[in-house]
C-alpha cells in the first residue's frame, strides 16, 4: 500500500520544504473534528470548543467533512505563502469546477474515479450521483452537497469566511505557538537536503517515505496503492505540529504534490522494535482486514462502500468486519437503510501507539 510520486531523479531543487498557515489551520480543525485522533490535544480542542462561539461552532460542524476524514486538496498548499490571507487568496483563484470536486471527494468520502467525468455542476446525472454519494454518509453531508451544487460561490465564500474567523478565534493564537517549532524543522530539513542529500532530507521527514532505490520516485506508504508525477513542479513537504501522527498526501490529477507530515516530538520515545510492534499486529495479520481498518481510520464506511473500494464482494467484507467486531476494534451505527462501521480508537491505541499511527497514517 503505497503513494509512488515520480520526480524524475532531479537535483535537490524538485523538494521544497514550508510552512503552511492554511495547511495547519485544517489540522487544527481536524483535531476539532477528530480528537480521539489526537488524544495528546484532548485539552486544546476542548478549550477551543467551550470558547467558540455558537455560530462559528455550528459553522465548523456544517463544513467539517472538508478536514475530518481527509483534506480538500485545496486546504493544503503547494506554494504556502507566509500567510493566512495570501493562502485563502489562492485558493479564491481556483476555478469552481476544481474547487467543488475536490470538496465533494471529501464530502462524499469517496474517491476520485467517482468525479472523473463530467462535471456535476453542469451534468444532471453526475450530480444525482454525487448527491447519492453524499445522502449515504448522511443528513449534513447531503445538505451541504446541495448548497455546493447550487450555488458554489455563496458556499465557497462562506468557508472562506468561516475560516478568516477561526483565525481570530483560536488559529493565530496556536499559529504563534507553534511557529517556532515548525521554523527549526524547517531548517534541519533544508540543510539535511543540502548537505547529504534527497534521501537523508525525505528519511528525517518519515519511515513512511523513502526515495525509491533508483531514485526516480519518491515512495509513500499511504492507504491505496497509487501513482502521481511532479511533472517538473516538485513536490512540497509541510510541517505540521497539530498534523500528528497523520502524514497526508496531495497527489489529484492537476495537482502539484504535497505531502503533510508530522513533526517530532519533541522528545521523541525510543523506537519500538519491529518484533513488539509485529506481536501487537498479530491479531490483525490478515492483510485484507488491515487495508479495512486503514479505510475506516478515515471516517465511517458501509460495508458497500468498503467493498467498492478494494474491490471486494460484500459477503467477504462482512466476514472481515466480523472478525475485526468479534475483537473489539469496530462499532457499528445504523443510519436508515445504512450501517456503517468505524475504527474504535480507544482499544485501537490500548494495542499500542505504534500500530495507531501507522493505521491512521
Amino acid at each position: 500500500m503505497t503513494l509512488r510520486i515520480d520526480i524524475g531523479g532531479p537535483p535537490p531543487g524538485q523538494l521544497r520544504f514550508a510552512a503552511s498557515p492554511l495547511a495547519e489551520l485544517t489540522a487544527m480543525l481536524h483535531v476539532l473534528a477528530e480528537p480521539a485522533h489526537h488524544p495528546q490535544l484532548a485539552g486544546w480542542a476542548g478549550d477551543v470548543w467551550a470558547g467558540l462561539r455558537p455560530e462559528l461552532a455550528e459553522r465548523l460542524r456544517e463544513a467539517e467533512f472538508l478536514w475530518r476524514s481527509s483534506r480538500a486538496d485545496f486546504l493544503v498548499p503547494a506554494r504556502p505563502r507566509p500567510t493566512l490571507a495570501e493562502e485563502l487568496d489562492e485558493v479564491d483563484r481556483i476555478d469552481d469546477e476544481t474547487y467543488v470536486t475536490a470538496a465533494l471527494i471529501t464530502t462524499c468520502g469517496s474517491n476520485r474515479v467517482h468525479f472523473a467525468g463530467p462535471s456535476p455542476l453542469a451534468d444532471a446525472t453526475a450530480r444525482e450521483r454525487a448527491l447519492d454519494l453524499a445522502q449515504a454518509r448522511g443528513a449534513l453531508q447531503e445538505a451541504f452537497a446541495e448548497r455546493l451544487l447550487a450555488d458554489p460561490d455563496i458556499v465557497r465564500a462562506r468557508v472562506r469566511d468561516t475560516l478568516e474567523q477561526c483565525a481570530e478565534a483560536f488559529f493565530d493564537t496556536a499559529w504563534r505557538g507553534v511557529a517556532v517549532q515548525l521554523a527549526t524543522d524547517l531548517r534541519l530539513k533544508n540543510d539535511l537536503l543540502k548537505r547529504q542529500g534527497v534521501g537523508a532530507a525525505l528519511a528525517s521527514v518519515s519511515g513512511a517515505v523513502t526515495l525509491a532505490p533508483d531514485g526516480d520516485s519518491i515512495i509513500v506508504d499511504k492507504l491505496q496503492d497509487n501513482a502521481t508525477a511532479a511533472d517538473g513542479a516538485g513536490v512540497t513537504f509541510v510541517p505540521s505540529v497539530f498534523g500528528r501522527p497523520h502524514l497526508v498526501a496531495v497527489h489529484a490529477p492537476g495537482w502539484q504534490p504535497v505531502v503533510q507530515y508530522p513533526v517530532a516530538e519533541a522528545r521523541p520515545p525510543e523506537p519500538v522494535p519491529l518484533e513488539t510492534v509485529s506481536l501487537r499486529l498479530e491479531s490483525l495479520a490478515h492483510p485484507v482486514r488491515l487495508r479495512l481498518l486503514r479505510t475506516l481510520a478515515r471516517g465511517p464506511h458501509t460495508t458497500g462502500e468498503l467493498a467498492h473500494a478494494w474491490e471486494l464482494s460484500p459477503p467477504e467484507v462482512s466476514r472481515h468486519l466480523a472478525v475485526l467486531r468479534r475483537a473489539g476494534l469496530l462499532t457499528s451505527r445504523r443510519h436508515g437503510r445504512y450501517v456503517r462501521y468505524s475504527l474504535n480508537l480507544p482499544e485501537m491505541t490500548a494495542l499500542g501507539t505504534d500500530l495507531l499511527a501507522a493505521v491512521l497514517r
